[in-house]
């Protein structure tokens, strides 16, 4: 069905669009952030004349790839990428490292469904403009094309972009601004027009430049013959000068900047062309030498390390308590923080003390290590970030929403499916559902849907028949009595790790993927990271396993991270994580868990992905409490 007919079928009669009818002022009706909600369907029918005009993406991706001289194998990002258009014809052209980035969830997913139906390699991922998740200097080219540049109310929006832009950009890499020809808009831009989109639908537009000059405001009245208004929107686009964009850029860092002239635009309607009639395209480099990585000012000097409590029984651990591995653990992390000479650290144990010191003297910053939970019970994990913001007291790690979200393993994996991340199959049930159907096919897994540290996840949680899957299911049953359990298929393929540290618009480090190395554990043994290979010291599962760096092709990577990427910032996850993966017997690449505040120890995934990088186990902390402090210190006291 035509999706303007859809929209507007969708709506009864009292939510139906009306127009405001004429008006005196457009600028006086401007959403300041009405990019959020224009580019939908309705847009694609309206602006389709050009849009999605073959010829147009064609010319504009040959004059990319001619003043960017962009290669096959260099990483590219369009921002602002819209339907995704210009990515699927470099996809089309053999560009296999091509990745799209837009707010609209409705462009993303269906530049999804095309690259996807076409069978074409490009990424493509929702994020703000200002600020997304993309690793430091891992771009050779961004381009901002088709005339998505300059939709924000204010220029310093636009600078935002463009030193998110120069963030990702590897030394030596460029920028490409497609833009209106903001002098030549000015003075010949048309104050009303109308159109028929189809036999159906017409649409009328008024303009008028702001106030200040700076910006042109548009209205759009979209109609059915029959049917009446299905919208009355306004937008605004701001009318760079050459010489403004290049302000602009060198603000930004740019260097080496030169103008080009864009192709000229196309309508399958041969009409109103709007903000695309004349535009400029603009090359900017990033300068070529090599920046050494900037540690942030330190904001809060005085740090308390916040840890589990030893005095206190931990159910998670072997035997219930704290042992002396635990303690080696927090000793080594110790001596790596003594090399941090920008920090003052005391540290906190005592859980029945901690409210009352709250109380009497708030901490300046607290580097959150108390994964086992409040006094060490890990369903109060959250507890702990819940107790420091009350007390306005700012800290490492992710907050408690995001904590509680990520405790719930199907949660996670519902998330993750919507987001078309593969998922292991699985079956869920309550803790008073009886099992009334068996996995169709074994091995299968048995583990409970909520829990942390491996709980329940041993070697014979990996069941292969129906007797060895109802005598686990019994036992876990017993061992955890009020919890969901999931029967999940058992991913037999290359496990792997992505260790991201960092936030949106910030530093953003992704550490060398991790691959666990199951050839030295005895082959009638499970493959599976399970509780005795981090609590049982004596297992064959802690001494035979080991790590390596992840050997994967440069698009598998790119797969791994973006998804991680994604996933770290829909769940609200902050300045540190881990995402674990794991292939299917076909090969299949799947999700298996999202870690947030994950393990810290020295002999964690976490520090052997921070080895494989360079950095020391003192250079992780640090990274882990500079991603906070960083957070802390942006102008919007920006915590996500």
């Amino acid at each position: 069905m035509d999706p303007l007919n859809n929209h507007r079928i969708a709506l009864s009669a009292s939510q139906a669009p009306k127009t405001l009818g004429p008006v005196s002022d457009l600028e006086r009706h401007l959403p300041a952030d009405w990019w959020r909600t224009l580019f939908n369907a309705v847009y694609l029918k309206t602006d389709g004349d050009v849009v999605e005009n073959g010829l147009n993406t064609v010319q504009d991706v040959d004059r990319l790839v001619e003043i960017a001289q962009l290669q096959k194998d260099d990483a590219f990002l369009d921002l602002c990428c819209g339907q995704g258009r210009h990515c699927l014809e470099l996809a089309k052209r053999g560009y296999s490292r091509v990745t799209g980035l837009d707010r609209s969830r409705y462009l993303v997913r269906l530049a999804r469904k095309r690259a996807q139906r076409e069978g074409l390699s490009a990424t493509f991922r929702e994020g703000d403009a200002r600020r997304f998740r993309l690793p430091e200097q891992s771009m050779a080219c961004v381009g901002i094309l088709g005339n998505s540049f300059g939709y924000f109310e204010r220029a310093e929006d636009d600078l935002a972009v463009l030193q998110s832009v120069r963030r990702v950009l590897k030394p030596g890499g460029q920028v490409v601004l497609d833009l209106v020809n903001g002098d030549w808009m000015r003075e010949h831009y048309e104050p009303r027009s109308w159109e028929w989109i189809d036999q159906q639908h017409f649409v009328c537009r008024e303009r008028a430049v702001a106030k200040d000059g700076q910006r042109l405001i548009s209205r759009e009245v979209v109609t059915h013959a029959e049917r009446g208004i299905i919208a009355d929107q306004f937008y605004a686009e701001r009318l760079y000068t050459y010489e403004q964009i290049q302000d602009l850029l060198r603000r930004a860092g740019f260097i080496s900047i030169v103008k080009h002239e864009a192709p000229a635009t196309a309508s399958t309607r041969q009409q109103d062309l709007g903000m695309l009639t004349r535009r400029i395209m603009v090359v900017a480099k990033k300068p070529v030498q090599v920046e050494p990585r900037q540690h942030p000012k330190v904001r809060f000097r005085n740090v308390t390390v916040l840890m589990g409590d030893p005095q206190l029984p931990d159910i998670v651990k072997l035997n219930g308590q704290f042992n002396p591995e635990d303690l080696d653990t927090n000793a080594k992390m110790r001596d790596a923080l003594k090399s941090l000479g920008d920090y003052e650290f005391a540290y906190f144990y005592d859980h029945e003390a901690l409210l009352p010191s709250l109380l009497k003297e708030k901490p300046e910053f607290v580097f959150n290590l108390c994964d086992e939970g409040y006094k060490n019970d890990a369903f109060k994990e959250l507890h702990v970030p819940a107790l420091l913001e009350m007390f306005n007291i700012p800290y490492s790690g992710s907050g408690p929403s995001c904590l509680g979200l990520c405790y719930n393993k199907a949660h996670v994996r519902a998330l993750a499916m919507s987001m078309d991340i593969a998922v292991p199959l699985e079956s869920y049930f309550a803790p008073d559902d009886q099992m009334a159907t068996l996995p169709s096919s074994f091995p299968a897994l048995l583990k409970p849907n909520m829990g942390d540290s491996s709980q329940g996840i041993t070697q014979n949680a990996v069941v292969s028949d129906k007797q060895e899957l109802l005598a686990y299911w019994e036992l876990l049953r017993t061992e955890f009595p009020n919890r969901s359990l999931l029967v999940q298929e058992f991913l037999q393929g290359s496990e792997y790790s992505v260790g991201i540290i960092g936030n949106p618009g910030m530093n953003v480090t992704v550490l060398p993927l991790l691959e666990v190395d199951y050839s030295g554990l005895d082959k009638g043994l499970p493959q599976i990271l399970g509780y005795e290979s981090k609590w049982m010291p004596g297992s064959p599962y802690w001494s035979q396993i080991s790590y390596h760096e992840a050997k994967l092709s440069e698009g598998y990577k790119r797969r791994l991270i973006d998804s991680s990427m994604l996933l770290f910032e829909r769940l609200g996850c902050r300045d540190y994580v881990r995402f674990d993966y794991r292939a299917d017997s076909q090969g299949e690449i799947k999700l298996l868990e999202v870690n947030p505040n994950p393990g810290w120890c020295w002999d964690g995934k976490l520090n052997i992905m921070a080895g494989f990088a360079g950095y020391s186990y003192g250079d992780l902390l640090r990274m882990i409490i500079e991603a906070a402090q960083e957070r802390y210190a942006s102008p919007a006291g920006f915590r996500p």
